[in-house]
C-alpha cells in the first residue's frame, strides 16, 4: 500500500533532494544552493514522502502577498502516484495559511505533464519568458494562479 506523507523540508533530507534534484533537472541546484534556501526567511519548502522515503520536494518564495514556486520534482521512479498532486495542494494550502493571494511559476515549454498538473490546479498561462532556461535557451511559460483563498 502506498502511505504518501507531507512534511516540512529539513536539512536531514539533503541528500535524497540532491538526489531528485539530479535526476529531474538538466542545471540543478548544488547543496550550497540547497542549504542556503534552508536559511532564507521568505522560502518555504516541503518534501514528500512514500512509505516513510523522500520522493519528491517542493519549494517557493513569499514576497508580501504572492508566492512564487521555485523547483517541484517528484523522483522518476515514483512519477504518476499522485506525489506532485499532494505536494502542490500543500503548497497552496500553505499559500493560503500565510495570507498569500497570488502564486506564480515558470515551466518549461516541453514540459507538458508539469503544465497538465498547474491547469489542473487553476492556473493560467499569463506570459512566456524567451530563451529563459540557459541549458538549451527553451522558453518559460509564465503561469499564475489567482485569487487563492
Amino acid at each position: 500500500m502506498i502511505n504518501l506523507e507531507i512534511c516540512p523540508f529539513d536539512k536531514q533530507y539533503i541528500n535524497e533532494i540532491l538526489c531528485i534534484e539530479n535526476l529531474s533537472f538538466t542545471d540543478p541546484w548544488s547543496r550550497e544552493s540547497m542549504e542556503k534556501e534552508l536559511l532564507n526567511s521568505l522560502a518555504r519548502y516541503l518534501v514528500v514522502k512514500c512509505n516513510s522515503q523522500v520522493i519528491g520536494y517542493g519549494g517557493m518564495w513569499l514576497i508580501l502577498d504572492e508566492g512564487h514556486i521555485t523547483n517541484i520534482a517528484i523522483h522518476p521512479e515514483f512519477r504518476g502516484i499522485g506525489a506532485g498532486n499532494l505536494l502542490l495542494q500543500a503548497l497552496i494550502s500553505l499559500c493560503t495559511a500565510e495570507g498569500i493571494t497570488a502564486l506564480t511559476l515558470e515551466v518549461r515549454a516541453s514540459n507538458t505533464v508539469a503544465q497538465n498538473l498547474y491547469y489542473k490546479y487553476g492556473f493560467l498561462l499569463e506570459g512566456i519568458r524567451k530563451g529563459y532556461y540557459a541549458d538549451n535557451n527553451e522558453d518559460a511559460l509564465i503561469l499564475w494562479k489567482r485569487n487563492i483563498k
